[in-house]
């Protein structure tokens, strides 16, 4: 590097990368010129195993206040009936976190590693046979699980991360739906599990408006998925009637205002200092949308979710404990 200093080669390299990336995301949005037509999805189910459990009368919902990830999670199943509500002793569990991007925790694009590290000894301590944390992330998975922090904290508390390698993924067809049929979606970690856990940071989404616990699932499938794009709050409507998961876990300590789903800056973080937990995906992400600022109106997914009778948009009525 005669002539070049360290910031010079960085800045290169970094303008190199940005040109590349926009001339394959060129190509690929002329490779598909003409979309599917779409329609509403329905909550018929094929490809992936159901892991919502039949109502026990217990609270369906809980809202923790605070800025320890760890002691808010604790305080948070408690109020839900404790992690052995929902965890038997031998079940396997997969928890389904957000690991898009290769980026540190404190940008909050991605699930944080002390809430990681929470659920999963939690699971452990319900005597879960086996913990799994899985992702499909838009980078490179070993390094997006690497400088998130999530591998790490995953495997010393007990977990294993399964990263998504080509024999992992399945076509599936969800029912009725337009946009979800014959798509590879990552099956492996699912097909033996008996509880499925989504771990998600609230973000603002530049295309969908917040991603929350049901956008979550997007990074469950394959496939040049940036198609969806294009119909987005469709795809997340069809992901709600395709995972339909044991217990989902909304991350709003930090949450991401400006700029998502990527950030960048602390300056597009807000301390909101909440988590949210419950059994309706549909009602955690309502409450999320008012942590976030986001009129329901500017989410048609949740409204097409909801007509879906996948979930409530009124949180409220599910009579969430509030936990100080």
């Amino acid at each position: 590097m005669t002539g070049l200093n360290r910031r010079e080669f960085i800045h290169r390299s970094v303008k190199a990368g940005l040109i590349s990336a926009s001339a394959l995301g060129a190509g690929w949005w002329l490779h598909t010129a003409n979309p599917p037509a779409l329609e509403p999805s329905t909550a018929a189910l094929s490809g992936i195993p159901g892991f919502s459990k039949k109502p026990d009368g217990g609270p369906a919902m809980a809202i923790a206040s605070g800025t320890d990830r760890g002691a808010m999670l604790r305080r948070t199943l408690g109020a839900l009936g404790g992690m052995n509500r929902f965890v038997r002793p031998g079940d396997r569990v997969v928890i389904k976190v957000n690991a898009a991007f290769a980026s540190p925790p404190a940008i909050s694009a991605t699930s944080h590693p002390d809430l990681v590290t929470a659920v999963v000894k939690a699971c452990r301590e319900a005597e879960a046979a086996d913990v799994v944390v899985t992702d499909n992330p838009i980078n490179d998975p070993a390094s997006c699980f690497r400088l998130t922090g999530i591998g790490p904290a995953a495997e010393a508390a007990g977990g294993r991360v399964v990263l998504p390698t080509a024999d992992r993924f399945a076509a599936v067809t969800l029912a009725g739906a337009r946009l979800i049929r014959d798509w590879p979606v990552l099956v492996g970690p699912l097909a033996k599990a008996d509880c499925l856990i989504g771990l998600a940071p609230l973000k603002d989404h530049h295309r969908s408006g917040a991603s929350m616990t049901i956008k979550n699932w997007y990074g469950l499938l394959g496939g040049r998925r940036n198609v969806f794009h294009q119909d987005i709050h469709t795809i997340i409507a069809e992901l709600a009637a395709l995972v339909r998961p044991t217990l989902v876990i909304l991350d709003a300590v930090s949450a991401m205002l400006h700029n998502g789903p990527t950030g960048g800056s602390l300056s597009d973080l807000a301390a909101t200092n909440t988590l949210v937990a419950g059994i309706d995906p549909v009602a955690v992400d309502a409450a999320g949308a008012g942590i976030l600022g986001r009129p329901l109106d500017q989410l048609p997914h949740l409204q097409q979710a909801a007509d879906a009778d996948l979930g409530t948009l009124d949180y409220r009525t599910l009579n969430p404990v509030d936990v100080p």
